[in-house]
């Protein structure tokens, strides 16, 4: 069982996800929901980006062919927006924006908050679909890897779902500063990832 591909995908989808990290929006959205509903909103939040994810990893890649793009063009584009969103989480950016997205959501009264902005974009945004997207190329259509990548999904999703559901308990526990210390944290370590698939892309254009 190829272990690094494992590794480098589930580090790759938590960084970007950062279950963690969404517990406070979630906080924000469900906190004007009866305590029955809350769970039920978490579940369908993460069937709907898993989902997405999954739908994106079985035919991204032939999307591309559809689109003429090349993998290698992609994982370049894929880790130029993979390090801007590692950059907004080590400055603080994306917490700021997460919190507005939920604020929005609340005061527009949004008809499944579910749906978003839970699912879209704060768990299945453009960065997790990127990401996906990559590491499905990277799978080489292979049936293996590629059951790998949707159980990779699957855990990911999982542990947003758990962190949902002790969203109360994990916000009084990590505390704001705990969560900020740890997004910045997770995005240097998307960073170093974004630089490589830069240079996988890179490498493949000239070995081309």
């Amino acid at each position: 069982m190829p272990f690094d591909y494992i590794a480098a995908a589930f580090i790759t989808l938590f960084v970007v996800v950062d279950p963690i990290g969404l517990a406070p929006s979630y906080l924000a959205i469900a906190n004007d929901l009866p305590k029955r509903s809350r769970g039920g909103v978490a579940l369908r939040a993460c069937l709907i980006a898993g989902a997405i994810l999954a739908g994106t990893a079985l035919i991204g890649d032939w999307l591309l062919r559809t689109l003429s793009i090349t993998l290698p063009a992609f994982r370049i584009a894929g880790g130029l927006l993979l390090f801007s969103i590692a950059s907004e989480m080590v400055f603080g950016v994306r917490i700021a924006r997460q919190s507005k997205t939920a604020k929005q959501a609340r005061h527009e009264h949004a008809r499944n908050v579910a749906a978003f902005p839970l699912a879209i974009p704060l768990m299945a945004g453009p960065g997790a679909i990127t990401a996906t997207v990559l590491l499905a190329g990277r799978t080489g259509g292979d049936i293996m890897r590629m059951a790998i990548l949707l159980a990779v999904i699957a855990a990911v999703l999982a542990a947003c779902l758990l962190v949902f559901t002790a969203a109360q308990r994990v916000g009084k526990l990590i505390g704001s500063t705990g969560n900020i210390v740890l997004s910045r944290l997770l995005g240097v370590l998307l960073a170093a990832l974004a630089v490589q698939f830069v240079i996988d892309g890179v490498r493949q254009v000239f070995n081309t």
